[in-house]
């Protein structure tokens, strides 16, 4: 009677112990929240890698417009030209990119200057020790008539001019706008001194009438 009880406990011990025995946890992260991580961690990775791939491209521009900077400011100048007095070499409302450092004129050259409020475009016709005279054959410099065959109007005195003959001073020009008969030029100021002026124009850019 004995053994057979034993028979029969040992016959459903590994029963119980199947049920005693702990079941597996569910995994602590499903799979829809692991492949959530995984999309950001992706996204994180993808966006640190476009803004290294930016800032080379910014830290370019931003030089070339630092030198941008540098050059228009202590090189090269742009301006609009606000006057008829130049036509029809220098238009109204023509831009001109003038140099900075180039104020050794020469005969014929453009240059810009600021009188009375407003910038000017004005023709050097004499420089320092010429003597100019207007008379009624036309511009006369260090007693020669000039022939200027750019310039399709005469050359005159105005009623309130400076007096002629005159002789240009020192580190100063004398300068006439290309539309004589109505340009407020040196026959009205005198010789500009080369210190009061911007610089050499280099280009003309035809903004208007192309």
């Amino acid at each position: 009677m004995s053994n057979a009880g034993v028979a029969v406990e040992s016959a459903i011990a590994p029963e119980r112990e199947l049920e005693l025995a702990p079941k597996p946890l569910p995994s602590e992260e499903p799979g829809a929240a692991h492949s959530a991580r995984r999309e950001l961690t992706d996204e994180s990775a993808r966006t640190s890698s476009v803004a290294r791939e930016l800032l080379p491209l910014l830290i370019k521009i931003v030089a070339i417009l630092a030198a941008a900077t540098v050059i228009f400011t202590f090189l090269y100048g742009l301006a609009r030209n606000t006057d008829p007095d130049m036509a029809p070499a220098v238009k109204d409302g023509d831009l001109v990119l003038f140099y900075r450092l180039d104020k050794d004129y020469a005969i014929g050259d453009l240059l810009l200057f600021d009188y009375q409020g407003d910038r000017q475009v004005r023709r050097v016709i004499a420089k320092a020790g010429d003597t100019v005279d207007i008379t009624e054959n036309g511009l006369v410099i260090n007693g020669a008539i000039q022939q200027e065959p750019y310039i399709y109007q005469a050359t005159r005195r105005y009623q309130d001019s400076v007096s002629f003959p005159l002789t240009v001073g020192q580190s100063q020009v004398f300068v006439l706008g290309d539309s004589r008969e109505n340009a407020t030029d040196s026959r009205i100021y005198g010789p500009v001194n080369t210190d009061d002026t911007l610089g050499t124009v280099i280009t003309i850019i035809r903004w208007r009438g192309l």
